[in-house]
């Protein structure tokens, strides 16, 4: 259906009220927004015709109207006016992540929990590991006689180490024989290539030395899966418990938002720098009656993950995206900061 600009302003104003109020909203209220230039009969019409349309829906018999799902997402695509942050609320954020851990998995929680508690809503923030993700460097440094330090840098600029204990005295050239080795083995190629199986046949390759590079090769394998399945961090679920339509499902929802693979699930709907799903639009049950925002962050030109919310339906999109937009960004920014120092 066609939505003239009337029909427009009327699904507008009870998307927004409702948002606010919990409430079913009548068309006195309606008309009130509409400085009373259109009178109640022809505002109840047109109400009807809404819910007809199937974007709003009458709860009870004689009550108001609230949005339907499918009215929350036009009201989001043609609607809706984002309220840009505050310079004093962009200050609060900033401040918030002045006091970050330099850990970038730290960084990535704490994100998560700080927007938690601007938001009041659930949170959560991962990463995102690209199939053309590639190995860019291995390192290996000496710690001791018999200990020694992997680092693995990916391309997207995560970095990951491991001490290790080997069976061999740890010398310069020994160093220089592995590094010489990965450079040509390993490093360039895809991250998702590094299985247990290629290392295995790689190893082979050295020959005599197979068998004492073996506890290098499985700290390498490790660190390869630790990138390849990414971090992901949950803050505020309790926060949901306080909304009223959420509370019977409360048990499913909550458990779910901690299972990281199906909310990765939900996130690979689409590669869209930032992404509105209402309801049943995430294809979850347990998020039927819930909406999740969800904003993607680069460190330098590569995508590496995101951070969102998820709350009610009738949560204030126009208020929430920007922060977390803004979040996605600065969380980017120090990340990508982190991995150049």
């Amino acid at each position: 259906m066609a939505l003239d600009a009337r029909k427009k302003r009327i699904l507008e104003a009870v998307v927004e009220q409702f948002i606010h109020t919990g409430e079913p909203v009548g068309s006195k209220f309606v008309a009130e927004a509409m400085d009373h230039v259109v009178s109640s009969a022809t505002i109840r019409n047109d109400m009807a015709a809404l819910e007809n349309a199937g974007l709003l829906e009458q709860p009870h018999t004689s009550s108001g109207r609230v949005p339907t799902h499918m009215g929350y997402r036009v009201y989001v695509d043609e609607m809706m006016k984002v309220i840009p942050l505050t310079l004093s609320r962009r200050a609060e954020i900033d401040a918030l992540f002045n006091v970050r851990n330099a850990d970038p998995d730290r960084l990535l929680e704490d994100a998560a929990a700080a927007l938690a508690s601007i938001t009041g809503l659930a949170t959560f923030s991962t990463t995102m590991i690209p199939s053309t993700v590639t190995v860019k460097k291995i390192e290996i440094i000496p710690a001791g006689a018999r200990t020694v330090v992997i680092m693995l840098i990916a391309s997207s600029g995560v970095v990951k180490n491991k001490v290790c204990r080997v069976d061999f005295n740890v010398t310069p050239q020994i160093i220089e024989f592995f590094l010489r080795f990965a450079q040509t083995r390993l490093e360039g190629k895809s991250i998702d290539d590094i299985t247990s199986s290629y290392l295995s046949a790689v190893s082979v390759q050295l020959g005599d030395y197979s068998r004492l590079f073996m506890p290098v090769f499985s700290a390498l394998y490790d660190l390869v899966k630790e990138i390849n399945e990414g971090q992901y961090f949950t803050k505020g679920a309790v926060n949901l418990l306080s909304f009223p339509e959420l509370s019977r499902a409360a048990y499913d929802l909550l458990g779910f938002i901690e299972r990281r693979q199906e909310m990765l699930d939900i996130m690979s709907h689409s590669a869209s720098p930032v992404q509105v799903m209402i309801g049943r639009e995430t294809l979850a049950s347990p998020l039927a009656e819930s909406s999740v925002l969800i904003a993607r962050y680069n460190i330098g030109q590569n995508a590496a993950g995101a951070i969102g919310v998820i709350g009610p339906v009738r949560m204030d999109y126009a208020e929430l995206l920007p922060h977390v937009e803004y979040f996605a960004r600065t969380l980017g920014k120090l990340l990508s900061e982190t991995y150049n120092e």
